[in-house]
């Protein structure tokens, strides 16, 4: 269905989420329907809504009008719904099997109306709980190098890109991102949030000085390198799967940038599974997916490049120099999300989870270890293959 604007904002209900899916007749008249609240983010309300035979079930996401994280003294702009369902609909002209479908949106009302998901499981629950998803590194690499190719200058006409830039300006949250993932965590900002133990390991980082010049170099990439449209905020929760299927939600973070932001949040994502896991086999596993989604990012990435017709990818080398720069790009942005996502603002439950208390400080500290090592290091490394190798020592 075409988007469509309201006239005033207001908070659904389950009872009025029920109300608009009864008007939208998604489903068959005569349904008894029922609805639960089941958003467990920091933006948005989530509700889902099924029939009485559990025959057809949809999902109705809502943007708040603030964070649900801080509340209302955090203000945020109801636009980004529109830029998420906006970046779903583009990506799945270019991945459909990789993304929900989307199927009413109101502008006005920061509603988005989707596929239902609920029975695959989210990825970072289910490697929490040891499920196994075969393909996710697969389709993971595919999803990041088609969304980003064909967003790029290298797919796209100068004026269609120039107009998907100022189409997906999304400087409210890229703002929440540039604080919490570039700034706050590297000085003492009081949305920082850690453990008193951890004190000794914070205070090392706010006054390592060559970290901090490299977390500003990568801010400046993030806020001045418009290379292809981001998901913006590639996290495990992010991601739905199964055995067999993946699909990638919430990009309502989406914006112009540089092509390793996704690939880094990805990657440091699935490092806190590596670093918190115990058993060896699970530990491989991890490592497995993180070089595999590179070698599927980077050979499907290079089978598109050949399709440009910009003169310049015609050039010897540059290819390279793309792939080398966006390499080395993620590992430093995977580590400022390690770091983030440890000591900042909005923890993970992959470290948070962690039962022992002794357990959680020494796997915080080694993930703090292995996120100012990505930044610091991340231009000696020359393939995939030996940050796998260097990881490892972090583990003995």
């Amino acid at each position: 269905m075409a988007l469509t604007r309201s006239n005033i904002y207001e908070a659904l209900t389950e009872q009025t989420a029920i109300a608009l899916a009864i008007k939208l007749r998604i489903f068959e008249d005569g349904k008894v329907l029922y609805c639960k609240e089941i958003g467990d983010g920091n933006l948005n309300l989530v509700f889902h809504i099924y029939d009485q035979e559990e025959e057809k079930s949809i999902i109705i996401k809502q943007a708040l009008p603030y964070a649900k994280v801080v509340g209302e003294s955090m203000p945020l702009t109801l636009h980004r719904a529109t830029i998420e369902s906006n970046s779903l609909r583009l990506q799945a002209s270019i991945v459909p099997d990789l993304v929900p479908k989307v199927y009413y949106t109101d502008e006005s009302l920061a509603i988005t109306v989707m596929e239902d998901l609920s029975h695959l499981t989210i990825v970072r629950t289910g490697l929490i709980d040891n499920h196994d998803f075969p393909n996710l590194s697969k389709h993971m690499g595919e999803f990041i190098a088609k969304t980003l190719y064909h967003t790029s200058d290298y797919a796209l006409h100068p004026f269609k890109k120039k107009e998907l830039v100022s189409q997906f300006s999304n400087p409210e949250l890229c703002k929440i991102t540039e604080d919490l993932v570039f700034t706050d965590p590297f000085f003492n900002s009081d949305s920082n949030d850690f453990e008193d133990d951890l004190l000794p390991d914070v205070l090392e980082i706010w006054e390592d000085f060559k970290l901090k010049l490299e977390v500003a170099k990568l801010k400046k990439s993030f806020l001045t390198e418009t290379e292809a449209l981001l998901h913006g905020d590639l996290h495990t929760g992010s991601i739905f799967a199964d055995a067999e299927t993946t699909k990638v939600i919430d990009p309502e973070f989406a914006f112009y940038g540089p092509i390793g932001f996704d690939i880094g949040q990805f990657f440091a994502n699935l490092l806190f599974q590596y670093i918190t896991s115990k058993g060896a086999s699970k530990k491989e596993k991890i490592l497995y997916h993180i070089k595999n989604t590179w070698y599927v990012f980077l050979t499907t990435f290079t089978e598109l490049w050949k399709e440009s017709h910009d003169s310049y990818t015609k050039i010897d080398g540059y290819l390279e120099y793309i792939l080398e720069k966006s390499f080395k790009d993620s590992l430093g942005f995977a580590g400022c999300e390690l770091i983030r996502r440890t000591i900042g603002l909005s923890h993970v439950k992959d470290l948070d989870g962690l039962e022992h208390y002794e357990e959680k400080i020494q796997a915080k500290r080694r993930t703090l270890q292995i996120g100012s090592y990505l930044i610091k290091e991340r231009n000696r490394f020359p393939s995939i293959d030996e940050v796998i190798s260097s990881l490892q020592i972090f583990s003995k």
